[in-house]
């Protein structure tokens, strides 16, 4: 019966999340239930493609990029993939209406990593909406569960949280993205000489999108909040230790927090959310 295989590929989505992002994992978790395995379609998708992109280097990632693109779109329409993870995503897609757009800015987004080394402001403006905003807003479709007005009155703070998280990263792999990869993402930094000035300048930038994030946050409905301030929390605490961090830090190691430090964060956040101190 398709309803096994339908399981079976929620579990794949599932799984790849765990693998790759625990704080993601921990963040969905506290999500409703009926909405978690939506947000491991999600984000299962997205991992995929970014492997492509970023992890396949002795394969013809072109190729590879294009014809998950194609099976991407193929899978919506005809309702079925027999890819797990693209059987995951057409389902979420085809429930909440998910726009099409959203998905080709995204899949757009991945082709600039196959052919950008470094970014202009426009550029990096165009990777930053299809790569991360576009994500927040898939993810606002499922939480506002077709309620278009408080997607709509929510629509700039998904995209400034999703764009916040993606900053982050890039602050945060920015060592393995300039040495391994030869991509600079941020616009007229030169990180052969990156320096605490420099570093600043981008920090200024995510901590005005982290502030107007967390409105929107405290305003999403309840099946959504405590799971997305969770993730809100372990990405401004691993900002919080990058800006402790000398731009020579930054470029020589990757800024992780531990697991362990992460179950605390998560302690604290319940707590917060119980006495509405959000």
């Amino acid at each position: 019966m398709k309803e096994i295989f339908d399981k079976l590929s929620a579990e794949c989505s599932k799984i790849t999340t765990q693998r790759y992002s625990t704080s993601f994992s921990l963040g969905i978790y506290f999500l409703s239930k009926k909405l978690r395995r939506h947000i491991y379609a999600i984000y299962g998708f997205v991992r995929l493609a970014d492997e492509i992109v970023d992890s396949f280097h002795n394969y013809d990632k072109q190729k590879l990029l294009e014809k998950f693109s194609r099976d991407c779109f193929e899978a919506i329409e005809a309702g079925i993939s027999l890819n797990p993870v693209l059987n995951s995503f057409q389902q979420t897609v085809n429930q909440y209406q998910i726009s099409g757009n959203l998905i080709d800015l995204f899949l757009k987004s991945m082709e600039m990593d196959l052919e950008q080394n470094t970014y202009t402001q426009e550029k990096y403006d165009q990777y930053i909406l299809g790569s991360a905003q576009v994500v927040g807003l898939m993810c606002l479709k499922v939480f506002t569960e077709g309620d278009d007005k408080e997607y709509n009155r929510l629509t700039e703070s998904a995209m400034k949280l999703g764009s916040a998280f993606q900053k982050v990263n890039f602050l945060r792999d920015v060592k393995a993205d300039y040495n391994n990869l030869s991509r600079t993402y941020f616009p007229g930094v030169n990180l052969s000489s990156f320096s605490n000035a420099d570093k600043k300048m981008i920090e200024e930038d995510i901590e005005n999108e982290f502030k107007a994030a967390l409105v929107g946050i405290k305003q999403l409905p309840s099946s959504s909040r405590r799971g997305v301030y969770l993730a809100y929390i372990y990405y401004r605490e691993l900002f919080h230790k990058i800006k402790r961090t000398t731009a020579e830090c930054v470029l020589s190691e990757r800024i992780r927090i531990s697991n362990s430090h992460k179950i605390g964060l998560m302690c604290d956040s319940i707590i917060r959310y119980k006495i509405n101190a959000l």
